[in-house]
Formats: C-alpha cells, structure tokens, sequence
C-alpha cells in the first residue's frame, strides 16, 4: 500500500514538472507552477496516507475482535475438557469400584465352596 503510495507521488510530481517545464512561460511563473503543483501532490499524499491509516486501525481492530472471539471459545473449550475428564473419571472410580466389590464378592464366594 505505501509502494503504491509513494508511485502515485512521485507520478504526480514527475507530471508536474514535465508539464510546467514544456509550458511557454516566464521562469517566474514556472517556478510558482511548480511550488502550487507541489503542494497539491503534498496535500494529496496527505489525504491518501490519512485513508491509509484508517484502512489498517479498521483491519487492525477486525482482527483483534477475532482474536478475542478465538480466545473466548478456547477458554470455553478448554473449560468443556475439564468437566468431561472429571465426568470421565468420575465413571472410572465407579467402575473400579463396582468391579473390584464384584471381585471380592466372586472370590468370597469361592472360598466358600471350597
């Protein structure tokens, strides 16, 4: 963007200067066309680098309003993991529990047939 920015500058300037070089008029007057046609390409590239500002706070705070929203949603996800692992293992401790009660139960009771 700023490439383009200076070619557009350095466009107008050098098309300035031929046309107010090949013009028939005094040196006097050459010069004023001169200084007015540089102001106006400074005016000008003023303007564009103002809107160019603007383009990149407006990109600039699109993605930081994504990177807020991505954060959230892992926060989120990560917050859903937790409550699933402690589900998880939550059902593990039972299931070690009932099997090793139902271990204890089988082998009682073979001893007692013995």
């Amino acid at each position: 963007m700023a490439k383009k920015l200076s070619i557009a500058v350095a466009a107008g300037l050098i098309g300035a200067a031929v046309g107010v070089l090949f013009a028939p008029k005094t040196g006097e007057q050459t010069r004023k066309d001169l200084k007015k046609k540089a102001e106006e390409v400074k005016k000008n590239a003023g303007i564009k680098a103002e809107k160019v500002k603007g383009a990149l706070r407006e990109g600039a705070e699109e993605v930081e309003g994504v990177a807020k929203r991505s954060a959230r949603e892992v926060a989120d996800l990560a917050d859903e993991a937790k409550l699933r692992a402690g589900r998880i293992a939550d059902d593990a401790k039972g299931t070690g529990a009932s099997v090793a009660e139902s271990t204890k139960r089988r082998l009682g009771d073979n001893r007692k047939e013995k």
